[in-house]
C-alpha cells in the first residue's frame, strides 16, 4: 500500500430513533421505583396505613404489566424477551465487551431479571394484603386459614421484601455497569421510549397505549376484590 493512500474506513451503519418502549412499559417502570421508594419510606416510619395503600397499588401495577405482557406491544411482551437459562448465560459472558447497542427490548438476562422482580413485587404485594386483612381482621376469609400457614405468610412477606431490594439493588448496579463497561445507556430509552438503531433493524410493533386502561383496571378490580375478602 502507498504511503501516501489515504486509509479507508468501513462505514458506520446509518441509524434512526426507534420506538422500543411504548408509554404503558415507561410508566409502569417509574412508578414502580416510586411505589417502591415510597414503600421503604412508610415502613421505616411505621405509617402502615400508607404503606398498605402503596402495596395495594404495586399489586394493581403488577397484575397490569403480567396481561401488557400477554397484549401489549412487542417489547412488553414476554414471549418476546424471555430467553433460555443458556442464551442469559451466554450474553452474561460477553459483558465487558464493548460493542454496539443494536438491542430491541430486553436481552437475555435483562429478561429474567424483570420476571424475577415481577415475581418478587406479586409475592409481596399479595402476603403483604393478606397479613394486614389478618392483623385488622378485615378479611373474612383470613379466618379460613391455618396459624402455620398464617405464620407463614408473615415470614414470606418479611423474606421477599428482603429479597425485592437486593434484587432492585442488582438492578441499578448492572444498569451502571452496561454504561460503564459497554458504553450502554439504558435509562435513556427507558425515560424517552425511543433508541438510536441500524436502519436494518425493523422498529418493534406497538399496542395503542389508551388499551393499557383495560388491564390496569382489571388489576384495581382485582386488588378491590383481595382486599375485600382475602
Amino acid at each position: 500500500m502507498d504511503a501516501n493512500e489515504p486509509v479507508t474506513r468501513p462505514a458506520q451503519p446509518v441509524r434512526r430513533p426507534v420506538l422500543v418502549w411504548d408509554a404503558p412499559v415507561r410508566l409502569f417502570h417509574w412508578l414502580v421505583v416510586v411505589l417502591v421508594t415510597a414503600a421503604y419510606v412508610t415502613l421505616k416510619l411505621n405509617w402502615i396505613d400508607w404503606h398498605v395503600r402503596i402495596g395495594e397499588a404495586l399489586l394493581a401495577l403488577v397484575i397490569s404489566r403480567l396481561l401488557w405482557g400477554c397484549f401489549g406491544s412487542e417489547t412488553a411482551r414476554f414471549r418476546s424477551f424471555v430467553a433460555s437459562p443458556a442464551a442469559a448465560l451466554r450474553h452474561l459472558r460477553h459483558l465487558f465487551r464493548r460493542d454496539p447497542d443494536v438491542q430491541v427490548g430486553h436481552n437475555a438476562a435483562g429478561g429474567w431479571m424483570v420476571l424475577l422482580l415481577l415475581a418478587l413485587l406479586l409475592v409481596e404485594t399479595l402476603s403483604g394484603l393478606y397479613v394486614n386483612n389478618d392483623i385488622a381482621d378485615e378479611g373474612p376469609l383470613s379466618e379460613w386459614v391455618p396459624v402455620w400457614l398464617a405464620n407463614a405468610i408473615s415470614t414470606l412477606h418479611g423474606l421477599a421484601w428482603d429479597m425485592l431490594l437486593a434484587a432492585v439493588t442488582l438492578h441499578v448496579l448492572v444498569i451502571a455497569l452496561y454504561a460503564v463497561a459497554k458504553g450502554h445507556n439504558l435509562l435513556r430509552p427507558m425515560l424517552t421510549g425511543y433508541k438510536l438503531l441500524p436502519s436494518s433493524i425493523d422498529a418493534p410493533r406497538q399496542t395503542p397505549a389508551l388499551l393499557a386502561l383495560l388491564p390496569l383496571g382489571v388489576g384495581a378490580a382485582v386488588v378491590m376484590l383481595l382486599a375485600a375478602y382475602l
